[in-house]
């Protein structure tokens, strides 16, 4: 993220809303809602906001963004509160006089549940509540979409793991889905952002900008890894497929130490050819006495029937071992990572394919690109923002809203709360609640209850 004007990143009919609020009006109340999902989700693994709030905090509105904003929504054709905003420099310092609260982040939420609730501080701007929607609840949803996504996974994951593997699952499963969404979003923030949500659930990640943000906003030194890894390009460029073994001898030569974790893509030519004849005949003993772990990848076909026979395949020429559950497990030194058409439907029928085979879990990793951060929209899990209660005169009222011809967007009226229950999260109204999961995370400009990426990661492992 960069230094920015904050009064433009709104849409564009939020900024006459000053205009059409009840004359008395003091405070309002708003709220952030997941109202459910289109795919079927019932839980949300909340995530993403602090971000946005650390880049709020350092960022403070000046009169030369108040000058810009003028100029602009004066040539755009929609009205522009001056006063208000000036009030908000001269007062504030630029700070925006607005409290927000949040559950924390990394909780398992059910969906239809208040995740994030906001008012104005300042009885002199009740419209600001309103005009931090369209910034607020984008720094909310895509995170927490990727982040619960990513976590379903890795919930497949270790069932699948416990059902066929000795191994610690706990440990075993977080290096079994890595980013390999980077070049496939768009944009360095959502690279950022998203891969960071990955990384609440996950320590595996070829994208960089996730590190980074990792550092900046959640106080983590290093949230992830990653290993040596071959592309077509440095296959190919050996020339054909008769030089394919010298392109993969030379990988081993670099970078095949003991202990050591090395990639190599193998579908350049054929698949089948490389796992049977090269990897598990002219390499193999190369490949043992390195004293590492060669991860073979096929990058193309059904990803299903490819990673099976590809699994058959080395199996047949190195051997296995059957664990105490009665599945087949690769020696250490050969693995197996699919890094295309790779999503929780493929996934799960691969390691389905795989359990049916007698072929444990462990022996096979998955790379996700496009659709681990860019296959998302807003309605993913159906996110909105609306305003709950309103105060006018020293007394607040409810809102709410309530369309005939669509009952699911029905919203919640009044200041609300998120309480533990014998049956889980739920939310209440304010004034029911004795504890309230909901903490004040942003006061007047300041960031509040700063959370570190490892607590978020304990909280999501619950």
């Amino acid at each position: 993220m960069q230094n920015y004007n904050f009064i433009l990143n709104v849409d564009s009919y939020k900024t006459g809303h000053f205009l059409q609020l009840p004359p008395n009006t003091q405070y309002v109340s708003s709220y952030i809602e997941s109202r459910g999902s289109e795919r079927g989700w019932k839980e949300t693994v909340f995530f993403g906001l602090q971000m946005f709030l650390k880049e709020l905090e350092a960022n403070p509105i000046t009169m030369t963004d108040v000058a810009e904003a003028e100029e602009l929504f004066k040539a755009h054709g929609v009205p522009f509160n001056y006063e208000g905003w000036k009030y908000i420099v001269y007062e504030y310092g630029g700070k925006l006089p607005i409290s927000i609260k949040a559950v924390p982040e990394g909780t398992i939420v059910p969906t239809s549940n208040v995740l994030v609730q906001l008012r104005n501080t300042d009885p002199k701007v009740p419209w600001l509540t309103s005009y931090v929607e369209t910034a607020l609840l984008r720094s909310v949803w895509y995170p927490t979409t990727v982040a619960t996504q990513s976590w379903r996974i890795k919930k497949l994951l270790k069932e699948y793991l416990v059902e066929t593997s000795d191994k610690n699952a706990d440990e075993e499963v977080m290096f079994k889905l890595h980013d390999f969404g980077s070049r496939g979003v768009s944009s360095r923030e959502s690279a950022g952002i998203g891969g960071v949500a990955h990384l609440v659930n996950f320590m595996g990640t070829d994208t960089v900008e996730a590190i980074v943000y990792a550092r900046k906003y959640y106080d983590e030194p290093m949230a992830g890894f990653s290993i040596p890894a071959a592309e077509h390009s440095t296959i190919t460029a050996w020339g054909g497929p008769e030089k394919e073994v010298d392109a993969y001898r030379n990988m081993i030569k670099q970078f095949a130490k003991p202990g050591a974790i090395v990639a190599i893509v193998g579908d350049s030519y054929d698949m089948y050819n490389a796992a049977d004849n090269i990897f598990g005949g002219v390499l193999k003993e190369e490949i043992i006495a390195s004293g590492a772990t060669i991860v073979v990848r096929p990058d193309s076909g059904d990803p299903v029937d490819v990673t099976l026979e590809v699994a058959e395949l080395l199996m047949d020429n190195y051997g296995y071992t059957t664990n105490s559950k009665g599945f087949r497990v690769l020696p250490d030194c050969i693995r197996i990572i699919q890094g295309d058409g790779v999503n929780e439907t493929s996934i799960e029928r691969i390691l389905w394919t795989y359990e049916q085979a007698g072929i444990s879990t462990e022996n096979i990793a998955f790379g996700m690109g496009g659709a681990l951060l860019q296959s998302y929209t807003r309605d993913t899990l159906k996110f909105a923002m609306k305003a709950s209660a309103i105060r006018e005169d020293g007394v607040w009222r409810d809102v709410y809203k309530d369309p005939l011809t669509d009952p699911e967007k029905k919203s919640k009226p009044g200041r609300l709360a998120l309480v533990d229950t014998s049956r889980g999260l739920k939310t209440v109204r304010e004034e029911d609640a004795a504890i309230d999961k909901l903490q004040e995370v942003f006061y007047n400009g300041k960031v509040q209850n700063v959370q570190t990426l490892s607590g978020i990661r304990d909280r999501s492992s619950r």
